[in-house]
């Protein structure tokens, strides 16, 4: 048997307060991740319980929540073989609870929309109408950067991100700025990058590299946020691309 010890708290019920509440789940007949646990709560136990999920395979990204204090994604997390030790779940960090383990991801995805993730040409009659040609090197800087899901817990792991989250867009957008910033077949690097330079869109990241360290699909957002810091402080450039279009 294994102890879960989950958030639980719907704020439509005036009379209700967060609370921990405990579940002993039996292993042998539970699959081996957290995300198992949690269905076979909700189906066995009970049916109350909130949380997201939808692939079950790490892509995504709808299940991220805080699992024994990091954040990651309940699907492909193990549920470990420690029977003594309680399994804490919490629901992604300083963001709203809508209720129990689902939060507000309005914001996060609003921020997302302001860097317009999408190539941008000065001839918009060629997007989708002609193939945009693009060498294997140029499609290599985008490894580690389109790979994101967008689960937003690096985000929620940044203590800039806590504090400044109205302003400062965080890893994960920024990490995508950066993306479409660099891809060789974007026209709109030298717009992309004035939108970004303000005080607190970028510079309110300080290195702290919580972001990569609970990353669940091991990327590096420190790494793409410091390479954004240098093509706007003018220390490196875009590259010209190695095929035109």
């Amino acid at each position: 048997m294994k102890k879960f010890k989950i958030y639980r708290w719907n704020p439509e019920i005036p009379s209700d307060k967060p609370q921990m509440r405990e579940y002993n789940v039996n292993l042998n007949e539970c699959g081996g991740m957290v995300l198992d646990a949690l269905i076979k709560i909700k189906d066995e136990m009970d049916s109350s319980l909130t949380f997201r999920k939808s692939c079950r395979e790490g892509i995504c990204g709808s299940c991220a929540m805080n699992i024994g204090g990091v954040n990651t994604l309940a699907c492909i997390t193990s549920i470990g073989g420690n029977l003594k030790k309680p399994l804490k779940i919490y629901p992604l960090p300083h963001m709203y609870v809508i209720k129990d383990l689902v939060t507000d991801m309005q914001g996060f995805f609003s921020q997302y929309k302001s860097i317009q993730p999408w190539l941008q040409r000065k001839n918009e009659k060629s997007v989708g109408s002609e193939q945009l040609l693009q060498s294997i090197k140029d499609h290599k800087q985008l490894d580690g950067l389109y790979e994101c899901i967008l689960c937003a817990c690096c985000s929620t792991s940044c203590p800039s991100y806590w504090w400044n989250g109205d302003k400062y867009l965080g890893p994960a957008v920024l990490m995508q700025a950066y993306r479409w910033i660099i891809d060789s077949r974007d026209e709109a690097a030298t717009e992309r990058l004035a939108k970004l330079r303000d005080p607190y869109s970028v510079f309110r990241c300080h290195l702290i590299l919580n972001c990569t360290k609970t990353c669940p699909k091991g990327l590096n957002p420190g790494k793409a946020i410091a390479e954004l810091k240098k093509l706007l402080a003018g220390m490196s450039k875009k590259k010209a691309p190695d095929m035109n279009n």
